[in-house]
């Protein structure tokens, strides 16, 4: 059985838009029955029909797909706090908010959105630890080449210098977690920095 939600969002976006169903057709790039099939409900519009009917309509595929999809706040919130398993090994922060996320896409309303968002952060957040320990390692040894001295006391820096480093981070990743939780839950969208976008929205 077809998506009659779908059907109608579509509908009424294009309606908002001012189009009729020959100009959709047209602006979309798809056939005018392919267009009729979708507001029918005969047939869901999926990968490029889906990306060239959302670029026509000005909204993105998730702004149509998430019509037909349940609100679940607590598990949008689970999702989000799922990225705590960080605390145990860094990986986890991105491996388990992942699984969550793929059994669930396309499901509930906002996870894309949300998932993404996190999952940017917590790369991103890991990348900068890994990166954090290699320059203090390369810093000291740099120091130690340039006057001769390995010693005790030079690897006792690199491991205090690196414990700090991982302390600040974990307080920093933690803070994002706690306040985009709350965010969650009172309906605002999760603001996270800094995130580079592996995954695109």
């Amino acid at each position: 059985m077809k998506n009659k939600d779908l059907a109608k969002r579509v509908k009424e976006l294009r309606i908002r838009k001012g189009f009729s169903q020959e100009e959709l057709s047209e602006n979309a790039g798809l056939s005018l029955r392919t267009i009729q099939r979708i507001e029918n409900g005969e047939t869901d519009p999926r990968g490029d029909s889906l990306l060239r009917l959302s670029n026509s309509l000005g909204v993105t595929p998730d702004e149509i797909l998430d019509w037909t999809m349940q609100e679940d706040r607590s598990f949008l919130t689970s999702l989000n706090l799922s990225a705590l398993s960080f605390i145990f090994f860094p990986l986890l922060g991105i491996l388990v908010p992942l699984i969550m996320w793929i059994s669930k896409k396309d499901k509930i309303k906002g996870i894309n959105i949300i998932a993404k968002d996190l999952l940017n952060f917590q790369i991103t957040w890991t990348i900068l630890i890994f990166l954090g320990f290699i320059v203090n390692i390369l810093i000291l040894a740099h120091g130690m080449k340039v006057s001769g001295d390995i010693s005790q006391i030079n690897i006792t820096t690199i491991i205090v210098r690196n414990f700090f480093l991982m302390i600040f981070m974990s307080l920093y990743n933690l803070a994002f977690i706690i306040v985009n939780t709350i965010r969650i839950h009172s309906c605002m969208g999760v603001k996270y920095f800094p995130k580079i976008p592996f995954l695109k929205k």
